[in-house]
């Protein structure tokens, strides 16, 4: 009988194997991350654009844009209501919305839960991927469970001035958006605080009552003295990176994707903004400020 030698690796060729291996891996990886952060832009820039359809919807069967916010008057049947609030008819949340709307008939206290529900309900479409914040409901100070979001409507330049086209008590038309409407921003990434007390999506005041911060937010925002956030700088703030962790950053537009964010314009179109384009952010903000700007996509 004769011996027969079984065929097999030598220590230096598993050791060739493995590190070639291990270079695939390295070369395959940053792949991956670069195409998973490109699904996740399109899936965030599509919630933007579902969103801005239902603004044209709303537009279409009321004839303005919605307030931004509504204020807590006597006379207002729906106070400090979020503009992402009605839209939920135009954005398959029908019976939640009735539901909201009789449990206002039952308590004019939006933040009341119940009958509230929709304080704590987290809307899909209202939250960008990369955030899980805004995927199921956080506790915040007051022994509030809330629902966030992370697209807030531009009220223009800052509080004071709403000079955009969501804002407290608004009522624009598209016609009023004479700079244009390709060239308007109305909505915008922005987290939320890091404390999840301001970025609601259901109600709330933000500073002054103006929403400011909240579901609102100005290119060139200004602190004047927000609960929880006193400390942050008065501003004005910019179109700068952020972190989640940084409560102040709650004051200026930014995302959680790399070198800018996603905005929707007064025509329905969502582009991405780099960061370098902060210089231009106040002219793109009003509704009739009479400049001429030229965005860089």
């Amino acid at each position: 009988m004769r011996c027969v030698r079984r065929a097999g690796f030598t220590l230096i060729e598993l050791l060739v194997v493995i590190s070639l291996l291990g270079i695939l891996l390295g070369l395959l990886l940053p792949a991956v991350q670069k195409v998973r952060a490109v699904a996740v832009r399109i899936q965030c820039a599509n919630n933007l654009k579902q969103i801005g359809l239902a603004l044209h919807q709303y537009h279409d069967a009321s004839g303005t844009l919605p307030a931004g916010v509504t204020s807590r008057r006597r006379t207002e049947p729906l106070p400090r209501m979020s503009w992402l609030t009605r839209l939920l008819p135009y954005v398959e949340q029908e019976p939640l919305w009735r539901y909201t709307l009789a449990a206002y008939d039952y308590s004019r206290r939006p933040y009341r839960n119940p009958p509230h529900l929709g304080l704590a309900t987290p809307i899909a479409l209202y939250s960008c991927p990369l955030d899980s914040r805004a995927q199921t409901p956080q506790p915040t100070h007051r022994n509030y469970v809330v629902a966030l979001t992370s697209y807030v409507g531009v009220l223009g330049t800052e509080f004071s001035k709403a000079d955009g086209v969501l804002f407290r008590d608004g009522r624009v038309r598209l016609t009023d958006v004479v700079d244009g409407t390709t060239s308007t921003l109305m909505v915008g990434e922005r987290p939320p605080s890091a404390d999840c007390w301001y970025g609601w999506w259901y109600a709330g005041q933000g500073q002054r009552d103006s929403g400011s911060g909240d579901m609102l937010l100005g290119v060139r925002e200004r602190n004047i003295g927000a609960r929880y956030a006193s400390g942050c700088p008065a501003g004005p703030y910019h179109f700068v990176p952020g972190n989640i962790t940084e409560q102040c950053d709650l004051f200026h537009f930014w995302s959680l994707h790399p070198g800018g964010a996603h905005f929707l314009y007064a025509d329905g179109s969502v582009h991405f903004l780099r960061y370098d384009a902060d210089a231009i952010m106040p002219a793109l903000a009003t509704r009739a400020g009479g400049e001429v700007v030229t965005v860089p996509y």
